[in-house]
């Protein structure tokens, strides 16, 4: 059996890096994800997911390394189920809200453009150790 998940977003916080007794690199961050639609009044509505990642050696370092919070990043990845409701983290936000977020494995990574940058994500800018998302039609079925 196997899963997989794409997502693209913002980092929400500086990533933090530590090292496994062994030696080697775990770098944990989180990812925003926000999409935006209007409802049936026409009123727009914001919706983000949060995605709590860690990336392990090398990968981890090199993201470490160039991201920072609040930079656009291409995310493919492993989801980790919570350990005691089997689905995301749940959690209260400080106004007494509930929150969840999603536990992600980072199998791959890109740098995408920010928003202050020219041009548009085409696809391109993957850096070594990384992988190119898997193209519609390369998928069997």
């Amino acid at each position: 059996m196997f899963q997989q998940m794409t997502i693209v977003g913002n980092l929400g916080n500086d990533p933090e890096m530590r090292f496994m007794p062994d030696g080697t690199a775990v770098t944990n961050f989180s990812v925003a994800t926000n999409r935006r639609w209007k409802d049936e009044n026409g009123d727009p509505v914001d919706e983000t997911c949060w995605f709590r990642c860690s990336a392990w050696g090398r990968t981890g370092e090199v993201i470490n390394e160039f991201f920072e919070k609040g930079k656009p990043i291409l995310i493919v990845g492993r989801m980790i189920p919570d350990p005691q409701t089997g689905g995301p983290r749940i959690y209260q936000r400080q106004d007494g809200s509930a929150g969840s977020s999603f536990e992600l494995r980072v199998l791959s990574w890109s740098f995408l453009p920010s928003s202050r940058e020219e041009g548009s994500y085409d696809g391109g800018g993957h850096s070594a150790g990384s992988r190119a998302p898997v193209e519609e039609d390369e998928i069997p079925f």
